[in-house]
């Protein structure tokens, strides 16, 4: 299999990785996380939109530049060496991608655009406190009134959740008790009747509980027709995973390199730890999981919009186990070659571990998707 990049795709890669290494280094990082009230930078956010990246997943026919999966990967390879606080994947990635699979005409027309130019920012509202292990497991109830739907529910650590000015919420029409089918509702953040509890997660990004009590919309709100829109949610959800998978890559190299310039550093009875044979051993096993991982990121780029669904899944499962493997590895072999130092804010490795461990749970833990992988082979 050949996996070399288009020249496009190579020079979104470099564009990406220059915005990131000039515009967002980890003092700046730093500043943001502690002071900016919605612990991500709007300068930032807008310059993102200025090259291009919160267009990348709007269709070419609604004015954005029509990326896949691999432009994806590509960009969020380049997130996660740079640790971004910002919205890219619940607004840039899943909330763009939901409104394209998902919206009429018209909700395209007037929320892609502002989207992909940075005016608006979307949070991706899916995660329930029961939907751990069963993705599909959705209580929050919408049901019609009249004209409109109430909408009714609890959504849990959704990104940016406090911050965003569209809510985008996965509801079962139908009232408690009933199976009614999925569907996604854009929500304005100042709709009444919507309560955030805002907080920062163990990563550094921000998050919010969201309770809908009673909120009620117009039938405008409902994006698309009135009917099942589990299968489009599930592509957005496959897409995400493989999207943070790839952010996983970068985060991984990132720390292995401050690892290995840590170690040539750092002297012990006369020479740089670095040169310590079990040491060396350490670093190399290091090296074996993240091309593993990275090899498993391009698998989960290229399967995460396969039609057949059960090839997919399998895919992605198998991809999240390996990741989430080493994230791990890394994470934990990275702080013990710092010695003590390595879980200190100080240093960038303990910002990196924090995020890994994020990843690992995020969109199922690497214990789920091997079970999950297991079955399926069952």
């Amino acid at each position: 299999m050949d996996f070399t990049f288009t020249e496009e795709q190579q020079m979104l890669l470099d564009t990406t990785r220059r915005f990131v290494e000039k515009e967002y280094d980890f003092e700046k990082r730093r500043q943001i996380k502690d002071k900016s009230p919605d612990g991500y930078s709007r300068e930032v956010w807008q310059g993102l939109a200025d090259i291009g990246l919160l267009a990348m997943n709007v269709p070419e026919a609604d004015g954005g530049l029509g990326g896949g999966a691999i432009e994806t990967m590509l960009a969020m390879t380049a997130v996660g060496e740079g640790m971004l606080l910002e919205p890219f994947l619940t607004s840039a990635v899943l909330s763009t991608r939901a409104i394209a699979l998902l919206g009429n005409d018209a909700q395209r027309e007037a929320l892609l655009p502002a989207l992909a130019g940075g005016e608006k920012i979307a949070a991706f509202a899916h995660e329930e406190p029961q939907t751990r292990f069963d993705r599909m497991d959705i209580a929050t109830r919408a049901w019609q009134v009249g004209s409109g739907y109430v909408l009714t529910g609890h959504k849990s650590v959704v990104a940016h959740g406090a911050s965003a000015d569209l809510l985008l919420v996965t509801a079962r029409i139908g009232r408690a008790g009933e199976h009614g089918p999925l569907a996604l509702f854009c929500v304005p953040a100042d709709t009444a009747g919507i309560r955030k509890t805002a907080y920062t997660t163990v990563d550094g990004t921000r998050a919010a509980e969201l309770h809908l009590e009673q909120v009620f919309l117009p039938s405008g709100a409902l994006l698309g027709t009135p009917g099942d829109a589990g299968r489009a949610l599930a592509d957005v959800l496959d897409f995400g995973l493989a999207a943070v998978c790839a952010e996983a890559v970068g985060a991984l190299d990132k720390i292995l390199a401050a690892t290995v310039q840590y170690a040539r550093d750092r002297k012990q009875f006369g020479q740089p730890i670095g040169k310590f044979q079990a040491l060396q051993h350490r670093m190399a096993d290091m090296v074996l999981h993240i091309e593993q991982a990275r090899s498993m990121s391009y698998l989960a780029a290229v399967r995460c919009t396969d039609t057949d669904l059960a090839q997919r899944e399998r895919a992605l499962s198998a991809a999240k186990v390996v990741i989430g493997q080493a994230c791990r590895f890394v994470g934990q072999q990275a702080v013990q070659l710092h010695g003590g130092m390595g879980v200190t804010d100080e240093l960038n490795v303990s910002h990196y571990f924090k995020r890994l461990m994020a990843i690992e749970l995020q969109f199922g833990s690497t214990d789920h998707h091997l079970e999950k992988y297991a079955a399926a082979l069952a």
